[in-house]
């Protein structure tokens, strides 16, 4: 009796020892470095448990100072990445493109699916200990995405992915936060990037009232040949891109303990929100409206409810100027029955 006693303590010092090297003491060393191989990343159970306790001893809408001068900068790159064929069928099926949807010829790979390969980048900065807020309740209100090559060249080989972060702006509503997110090919050649501007939100700040601020205001007239598509949003869109997306990003999975702290989060995600827009765009303006190399700009207004339905309006637009260049499309997500935004964008080409 007493030697199973022994074996039993034994063998759980064993596993409490290997679970504290393989998920604390390998994933803290990682990060002591900004530059990681993609077989080796930290442990999402010890990323989580940073936001954690960061969440805890930070309030929302305030800017420290770094304990460290050495360090101030939070900047990472991913090595020897591989593109998952099933998990861009999952991101195809869930925001819109069809399941089959990377299997039909001339098609590159959704704007929006490099975004989701960086999500444990995007982990990995928020818990950082010179992240200078409050990783809790971070909303996203604008974003910009640019491809300089088709997003297919992430097929051929291993490519990077880095995350840094640019600049804070403190703001009347709290302070706001640049990441830029960019995928190189194996031949460091620049592929796809993006700059996600999120908000930490002060408490104390009244926010504007929708019939002000969030109405869908173009820029000019709108034409006559506007194409509005309305679609359903289904109560279980955040729940498709937590499963089906393996969505590591506070805005989904970390938004759950954020609630704990008098966050709000959106109901539906607006990596969902923009991936449906632009799936939208390619069914019916064709290919070659979001074929490389484009710029897309996008400005978040309010949170999208589900279950409901929204209006997808986009239309082109002519150049002005330069008559050779490609029209460009303007776009909104509205909610339906009313002019209410939910999302204002616009595609150029580069």
């Amino acid at each position: 009796m007493g030697n199973a006693q022994s074996c039993i303590i034994a063998s759980l010092s064993v596993c409490s020892v290997y679970l504290f090297y393989a998920h604390i003491y390998r994933s803290h060393s990682l990060l002591q470095t900004n530059v990681i191989c993609s077989e080796r990343l930290p442990s999402f159970g010890y990323l989580f448990g940073k936001y954690l306790i960061k969440a805890l001893t930070r309030r929302p809408g305030d800017l420290y100072t770094t304990t460290t001068k050495e360090k101030c900068e939070v900047a990472y790159t991913v090595l020897n990445c591989r593109l998952e064929t099933p998990l861009l069928r999952r991101f195809c099926s869930a925001s819109g493109y069809g399941w089959d949807y990377p299997d039909s010829e001339y098609r590159d790979i959704p704007l929006c699916f490099p975004e989701l390969l960086c999500l444990r980048l995007m982990l990995m900065v928020l818990s950082a200990d010179s992240f200078r807020l409050s990783p809790a309740g971070l909303v996203r209100v604008r974003q910009s995405l640019k491809t300089l090559q088709p997003i297919d060249e992430l097929k051929k080989g291993p490519f990077t992915l880095h995350a840094r972060v640019l600049e804070y702006r403190p703001v009347d509503a709290g302070v706001e936060v640049d990441i830029r997110l960019s995928a190189t090919s194996r031949s460091s050649c620049p592929v796809w990037e993006s700059v996600l501007t999120l908000l930490s939100k002060n408490k104390f700040h009244k926010a504007a009232r929708p019939e002000d601020e969030n109405k869908c205001q173009p820029d000019g007239p709108v034409p006559a040949d506007v194409k509005r598509v309305e679609i359903r949003v289904p109560w279980s869109s955040g729940l498709r891109c937590a499963w089906s997306f393996s969505d590591y990003s506070p805005h989904q999975l970390l938004s759950l303990p954020a609630r704990l702290f008098g966050c709000r989060a959106q109901t539906s995600p607006s990596l969902w929100m923009l991936s449906v827009c632009l799936a939208e765009i390619e069914k019916h303006k064709g290919v070659k409206s979001i074929t490389a190399p484009i710029n897309v700009a996008v400005q978040f207004k309010e949170p999208l409810s589900a279950p409901g339905k929204v209006v997808i309006t986009f239309w082109e637009t002519p150049a002005e100027k330069d008559q050779s260049s490609a029209q460009s499309i303007s776009f909104h997500m509205e909610q339906h029955g009313s002019r209410v935004a939910h999302m204002v964008g616009f595609i150029c080409r580069t």
